[in-house]
């Protein structure tokens, strides 16, 4: 006969549950991966003859892949659908979830920024009448949004190891032109300060975070050549930080030694604002105030 503790455990983070572990519905879960330095996925059975729950847990430290019919429903400041689809769900080691089809090019259909608790529940009996077999629900730490994955079928599953990923390697001028700009920000204007280089994204870093004058928060993307790829890339980088409570509202400003014509066009009718930057003045080769012309 199964005794239940007197006292609930504490476990510190689903490190020390292997998988198929039988605990106390008492048991209290410490929020601690960081001091463990790992993450898992945990899923919670219970049994209710013997008044157990069997905790499975698997690492998901690294990049895991499926490839699953499903449908995602996004819950909290916005709200959106995708029917049930076959699409590739990315969970990443930081605890980003993205959702992708097979069209779209790079840009997921729908997703849910770092830091975020995954949870994995059975469907209800609806959702099970309906096909569904299990439930992911993606929850933001900082805010009430929710990202939730009814699976259906799960077509292939695989986890990657990435390792230790070196960063973007810029070339030389275009990563002397970022440091320059952050140590005299006021090039993009009065009161412009810089709050950090490389302010990293589920999507990739942008080049500087600033603050302008009127304490609004500005992402700057940096190119030699801007082109319609850079305004792009920009335009994705406002669109997730809009999402982040802490910054929204941010703006754009798309900074260049030179912007092609179509790329201005552009990035102006998505209200970013453009600056061309002057690469020797900014180093102090090039004195312009001695200039004929």
């Amino acid at each position: 006969m199964y005794t239940l503790p007197e006292v609930p455990l504490r476990i510190c983070c689903t490190t020390h549950v292997p998988s198929g572990s039988v605990i106390d519905r008492r048991t209290e879960f410490i929020d601690d991966s960081g001091r463990c330095g790992c993450c898992h996925l945990l899923r919670r059975r219970f049994d209710g003859e013997r008044g157990i729950e069997v905790i499975v847990s698997r690492r998901v430290c690294d990049v895991r892949l499926v490839i699953a019919q499903c449908s995602v429903d996004y819950v909290g400041r916005l709200t959106a659908h995708l029917p049930m689809a076959t699409r590739l769900i990315m969970l990443k080691a930081d605890g980003s979830v993205l959702v992708h089809s097979d069209g779209g090019s790079y840009k997921p259909l729908n997703w849910m920024t770092a830091p975020a608790q995954l949870r994995v529940d059975d469907p209800s009996d609806d959702q099970a009448a309906a096909g569904i077999r299990e439930v992911w629900t993606v929850s933001a730490e900082k805010t009430e949004d929710r990202l939730i994955i009814s699976i259906a079928e799960v077509l292939q599953d695989t986890t990657h190891e990435f390792g230790v990923d070196p960063g973007l390697i810029k070339d030389g001028v275009e990563a002397h032109l970022q440091e320059l700009l952050a140590d005299q920000i006021d090039t993009l204007g009065e009161g412009y300060t810089t709050v950090r280089r490389e302010y990293m994204t589920a999507i990739g870093p942008v080049d500087i975070l600033a603050r302008s004058a009127e304490g609004t928060s500005v992402a700057v993307e940096i190119k030699r050549r801007g082109g319609i790829d850079g305004v792009e890339q920009l335009t994705r980088y406002l669109e997730l930080l809009n999402r982040d409570p802490l910054l929204a509202p941010v703006t754009g400003i798309f900074a260049a030694q030179e912007i092609k014509p179509q790329a201005r066009t552009l990035a102006e009718d998505r209200g970013i604002r453009c600056v061309i930057l002057d690469y020797d003045a900014m180093r102090g080769v090039d004195d312009s105030e001695s200039r004929l012309f």
